[in-house]
C-alpha cells in the first residue's frame, strides 16, 4: 500500500471550544454537528480535548439524591476545562496514516487533533482511517468482487 498522509484524510477546520465552555453547551454543539470529540483551544493554543463519553461521565448517577433542578444547576456551571483530557496526543498533517493509527491503538483513543504551527488545523479519527482503508481496498478490487 502506498504511503498515505493525515492531511489527505483529516477533517479540516474542526469545531473547537474554549475551556470556559459549559458542559451543556459543549454537549449541544456535539449533538448539533454530530461529532464525538471537541478540541479545547484557549488563545489559539490546544489545551485539551473532551469526548462525548467524558461529558456523559461527568453527569451524576441516576441514583443521586439531588433534585433535577440541582443537577441542572451544577451541570450549567461545570466547564469542559474541568473535565478535559490533557496533555493531548496530536499529529501533524505530514504524519502518515499508519503512524496516526498506531498512536490511536497505543493510547486507546479514537481521534487525534492535527496541529500545524501550534494551531489546530484538523482532526483525524478512526472513522477517517476506516474510510481510507475501505477506499484503498475498493480501488484494488474488481467491481464484480463487491457482489
Amino acid at each position: 500500500m502506498e504511503k498515505r498522509f493525515v492531511r489527505d484524510w483529516m477533517t479540516r477546520d474542526p469545531i473547537t471550544v474554549s475551556s470556559r465552555t459549559t458542559l451543556p453547551d459543549a454537549h449541544q454543539l456535539m449533538l448539533q454537528h454530530r461529532i464525538r470529540r471537541l478540541p479545547i483551544v484557549d488563545d489559539g493554543v490546544l489545551v485539551g480535548i473532551v469526548t462525548r463519553g467524558d461529558i456523559r461521565g461527568a453527569q451524576p448517577s441516576e441514583a443521586t439524591n439531588l433534585s433535577i433542578y440541582e443537577v441542572h444547576y451544577l451541570l450549567s456551571h461545570l466547564t469542559v476545562g474541568q473535565i478535559m483530557s490533557r496533555p493531548v496526543i496530536t499529529v501533524t498533517p505530514d504524519t502518515t496514516i499508519c503512524m496516526a493509527a498506531g498512536l490511536m491503538l497505543k493510547h486507546k483513543i479514537a481521534g487525534l487533533p492535527v496541529v500545524e504551527d501550534s494551531k489546530v488545523v484538523g482532526i483525524i479519527t478512526e472513522s477517517d482511517i476506516f474510510r481510507m482503508v475501505a477506499q484503498a481496498w475498493a480501488e484494488d478490487v474488481e467491481p464484480a468482487e463487491w457482489r
